[in-house]
C-alpha cells in the first residue's frame, strides 16, 4: 500500500445544539453565578461571606503562614480551625477583632501543633450571596446581554461554535490516523517504550490535577504500572506512526514553520495564559522553540490532507 495522504473520504458528523442543552448550561450558569450584596446595615452572622485582613501570633511572636490580606470566608463553614469562625460573628466592618484559638494537636504545622494562638483580624466587607432568577436582570447582571432572549441565542451560538470546532478536530485527527495507517513505518522498540512512558507520564500529571499518585490509582484500579505500560503501548504506536506520517508530509510537501508563523503562535501562547511575551521568554529555549515549530507544522498537514479529502457532513 502506498503512502496516501490526498483523496481520503470521511464524515463530519455534526451535531446541532438542542434547546435542552442550552437550558441545562443556563441552569449551570444560575448555580456558579449568585448575586452578590454588600451588607452595610447589620454586623456578621453565620452563613456571612466576609472579606477580611489577618496576622496570626503565637508566644507573641508573629508565625508563618498565618498572614493574609482581603482573605474570603463564609462564617461557619469550618474552613478555618476550630473556634476561628465563630468568633467573626456579631462585628461590623473596620472593627478590629482578636480572635484566640487552640491549634489541633495533630496540626500539619508541628511549631503549632496544640499551640495557643492569636489573630489579629479586620473585616472589610460583609457579603451575602443570593440565587438569581432565570429573568433579564441575569441576563444583564451575568450575561452582559440586555434580555433572557438574548443571553439565550449568544448562549446557543456559543455551544454550537464549539460542538463546531471539536467536530472539526476530532475529523482532522480522524483524517491523519487514515493517511498514517497508509504509512510503511514500524517504530523501533526504544521508541515505543519511549513513547508509552510519555503517555504513562501524561497520566500521572493528569492525577496530580486530582491530588492523586500513580501508585493510588494503580491500586484503586488493580492494576500495576506494568500493566499501565504495557496497555499504553497501542496509543504510543499510533502517535509515533501520527508524528512519522507528519515528518513525511513535510518533506514531501516542502512545509515549514515561518517567522510570522512563530511569532502568532507565540502570541496564541501568551493570550491563553494571560502572560507577556516579555514574560514568556525566559522560557523560550530550544525545546521550546522545536515544540512550537512541531505544532505548526502539524496544522499545517492536517489542513492540507483536510482540504484534500472528500468529506461527507451528517447532522446528528
Amino acid at each position: 500500500m502506498s503512502f496516501t495522504y490526498k483523496g481520503l473520504t470521511a464524515e463530519l458528523q455534526r451535531h446541532t445544539v438542542t434547546e435542552e442543552e442550552i437550558d441545562r448550561n443556563l441552569q449551570k450558569l444560575l448555580q456558579q453565578s449568585p448575586r452578590i450584596a454588600v451588607i452595610k446595615d447589620r454586623p456578621t452572622q453565620l452563613g456571612d461571606e466576609v472579606v477580611l485582613d489577618y496576622a496570626g501570633f503565637c508566644d507573641g511572636e508573629q508565625f508563618a503562614g498565618g498572614t493574609a490580606s482581603n482573605q474570603t470566608l463564609v462564617l461557619g463553614s469550618g474552613t478555618f480551625i476550630p473556634g476561628f469562625e465563630e468568633q467573626l460573628v456579631d462585628k461590623v466592618p473596620e472593627e478590629k477583632v482578636i480572635v484566640k484559638v487552640t491549634f489541633p494537636e495533630q496540626y500539619h504545622s508541628d511549631a503549632l501543633a496544640g499551640k495557643e494562638a492569636e489573630l489579629h483580624c479586620v473585616i472589610h466587607e460583609i457579603r451575602v450571596k443570593t440565587p438569581y432568577e432565570l429573568d433579564d436582570v441575569f441576563a444583564r447582571e451575568v450575561g452582559g446581554c440586555d434580555t433572557l432572549e438574548e443571553m439565550r441565542r449568544k448562549l446557543g451560538e456559543s455551544l454550537q461554535a464549539y460542538s463546531d470546532e471539536r467536530g472539526e478536530m476530532d475529523l482532522q485527527d480522524r483524517l491523519l490516523r487514515q493517511a498514517a495507517d497508509t504509512l510503511d513505518y514500524t517504530p523501533s522498540e526504544e521508541d515505543l517504550n519511549r513513547a508509552a512512558e510519555e503517555q504513562l507520564m501524561n497520566l500521572q500529571a493528569q492525577l496530580a490535577q486530582q491530588g492523586l499518585t500513580l501508585d493510588m490509582y494503580c491500586s484503586f484500579m488493580h492494576t500495576t504500572r506494568e500493566d499501565l505500560l504495557r496497555d499504553a503501548r497501542p496509543a504510543a504506536e499510533s502517535a509515533l506512526r501520527c508524528n512519522a506520517a507528519v515528518d513525511k508530509i513535510v518533506e514531501l510537501e516542502g512545509l515549514e514553520a515561518t517567522q510570522e508563523d512563530i511569532a502568532e503562535a507565540l502570541a496564541v501562547v501568551c493570550r491563553r495564559n494571560g502572560i507577556t511575551l516579555e514574560q514568556l521568554q525566559p522560557h523560550y529555549d530550544s525545546e521550546f522553540e522545536a515544540a512550537v515549530i512541531k505544532s505548526i507544522l502539524t496544522g499545517k498537514v492536517m489542513s492540507l490532507i483536510r482540504e484534500a479529502a472528500t468529506v461527507t457532513v451528517v447532522n446528528m
